[in-house]
């Protein structure tokens, strides 16, 4: 498939904000068993969730580019029952709109108790925190499963691509998150930076295993089935056509083997094993521009990983047009 940048760039900006909020949810329950030092400031989730909403914003405004009518994106919400590219657009605005009521909550010290679990105080922040995260990994299984569904495109059609979506989101977002806390609460470095360590370390694992399992793949079409010409020797000599089309344009990357090699080796080091090894070091020396680093090459890393996830995507209609 021909991985469009508007695609790849509202992925990973939400997947960031997804797990930047989840962050720091989880850092707010820790606080609350005494899991961690005890952040109590509101100002800390409150500036940390408009940085989500900032990201959330970034993606909205790189989808835009994806849609040939953008005065008609209301539309994609009325088949909610049957698509999960409507129940994404459903998902994400009810996330962010969450994020933005917990943020609200947080910045004017609106906050109260609301339950009492033992010894433990349940506020109303919380609450909201928790909604906007079971939101947020509502939004994640929509996304992935936009490609997951996809049955004829093999690479994409398997429950790994929901787990990776799910796993690189949280791995960006700690990370981000473990930059944020570098500078505003020290406290909480080694919480976030160990979940960003442990996600980045399973993320590698799941994206390992379905680049292992895509290898292997034996396409179900093939050149009889797709002409119906039921002969043991077909060759293609010509595309059928002297010029490109929207076939040719859309439907495959135009990029060699050689390139692709290159770019899956690159994510796997920029997005995995770098940050693996900087979080590491910035969490032992505690030199903030290492973890910063190391958050700035996982996005790159993630970008490429995001172009290699669409270009590996196989259209079965390329078997006719493989001699452009």
């Amino acid at each position: 498939m021909h991985p469009a940048f508007s695609v790849i760039f509202l992925t990973t900006l939400l997947g960031i904000a997804q797990g930047l909020f989840t962050a720091l949810i989880t850092a707010q329950v820790y606080t609350l068993v005494e899991l961690v030092p005890v952040e109590k400031s509101h100002e800390f989730y409150a500036v940390g969730t408009l940085i989500v909403i900032i990201f959330v914003a970034l993606a909205l405004f790189a989808s835009f580019f994806h849609l040939g009518r953008p005065e008609r994106a209301w539309r994609t919400v009325s088949q909610w029952k049957t698509s999960w590219l409507s129940r994404e657009v459903i998902a994400l605005p009810s996330f962010g709109a969450v994020a933005f009521i917990y943020g609200v909550i947080q910045w004017f010290g609106l906050d109260m108790e609301v339950l009492k679990l033992g010894q433990y105080s349940i506020s109303l922040s919380l609450l909201v925190g928790l909604w906007g995260v079971v939101l947020s990994f509502v939004l994640f299984i929509c996304t992935g499963m936009i490609y997951t569904c996809i049955r004829f495109l093999q690479e994409w059609s398997t429950p790994l691509t929901v787990i990776n979506f799910i796993l690189l989101g949280l791995a960006s977002g700690f990370t981000v998150a473990t930059v944020y806390a570098v500078y505003t609460a020290p406290g909480l470095v080694n919480m976030f930076g160990g979940w960003a360590i442990f996600f980045t370390v399973v993320g590698a694992l799941t994206r390992i295993s379905s680049l292992i399992r895509n290898s292997r793949i034996k396409p179900k079409s093939t050149p009889t089935s797709a002409i119906g010409v039921r002969h043991s020797k077909i060759k293609q000599t010509a595309q059928g056509a002297m010029g490109g089309s929207y076939n040719t344009r859309e439907y495959f990357h135009g990029q060699s083997k050689n390139f692709l090699s290159l770019v899956k080796w690159s994510f796997l080091a920029l997005a995995f094993l770098l940050p693996i090894a900087l979080l590491t070091t910035g969490l032992i020396t505690k030199v903030a521009v290492i973890v910063v680093a190391a958050a700035v090459i996982q996005y790159v890393g993630l970008l490429l990983e995001r172009w290699f996830f669409f270009a590996q995507a196989n259209h079965p209609q390329n078997i006719y047009y493989q001699a452009t």
